[in-house]
């Protein structure tokens, strides 16, 4: 018990920390509105848009670098192999069956720790793309504006948690372990084939937030379309 409570402090004050910034959701016109006085459902038709534009660039990424670093032949090796994602150090459902088990406030809490999850990887893909001699501005860009939009999804996701949490308590997980381990001295090849790995295994967790995101509106807003997950 003593455990459970120290993790339910711990998110908590992490939590608070996180509603203490200011959230400013963008709309498609380029203006602002606080996220704290819009209804549910429209803040979370703005995440899921996030998360869909968020999706489209790190396809983009994913689709340059390739071009740039990965020859033709490692590309069909990988293909056939699949590539190696660590597994999550909490649990993400997956399939049909644990989808219907889990609550909507859970659904949400596993979007949300499925986000910082990646925010410390993005932020190392940027540091060892900086360092390649011939990365293109483009790549450069597209990476760090996806860096920069995960936080603002994770603030969006904390503010939606907190309207759906107005008549209750959800603990949550502390997780510390980062999804990338990276070596002290990689050489190049390596370094290019853990970094391929770092934005393909992003790409699929963006995806799972995204399929996440839009079952938990359906849910909420629109049970019939439900039958698609």
């Amino acid at each position: 018990k003593c455990v459970i409570l120290t993790v339910f402090i711990c998110t908590f004050l992490h939590v608070l920390c996180t509603l203490a910034q200011p959230l400013d959701c963008k709309d498609e016109l380029g203006g602002f509105t606080r996220c704290t006085s819009i209804s549910q459902e429209k803040l979370l038709d703005r995440i899921i848009q996030h998360a869909e534009l968020i999706y489209r660039v790190s396809e983009e990424s994913c689709a340059l670098f390739e071009d740039m670093f990965i020859p033709l032949p490692m590309r069909a090796v990988r293909i056939q192999g699949g590539n190696v994602c660590m597994a999550q150090p909490f649990p993400i459902p997956s399939s049909k069956s644990e989808l219907q088990q889990i609550s909507d406030k859970w659904l949400l809490h596993s979007v949300l720790m499925l986000v910082q999850s990646w925010i410390e990887p993005l932020v190392y893909l940027q540091t060892t793309l900086n360092q390649y001699d011939d990365a293109p501005d483009n790549l450069l860009n597209k990476t760090k504006w996806v860096a920069e939009k995960l936080l603002s999804l994770e603030q969006g996701v904390v503010v939606l948690m907190r309207k759906m949490l107005e008549g209750g308590i959800l603990t949550t997980s502390v997780h510390e372990q980062s999804v990338i381990q990276p070596d002290v001295q990689p050489e190049m090849l390596d370094s290019i084939l853990r970094d391929y790995n770092v934005l393909t295994c992003f790409k699929k967790d963006v995806h799972k937030m995204e399929t996440l995101l839009k079952l938990l509106k359906c849910r909420q807003f629109d049970k019939f379309s439900c039958i698609l997950y």
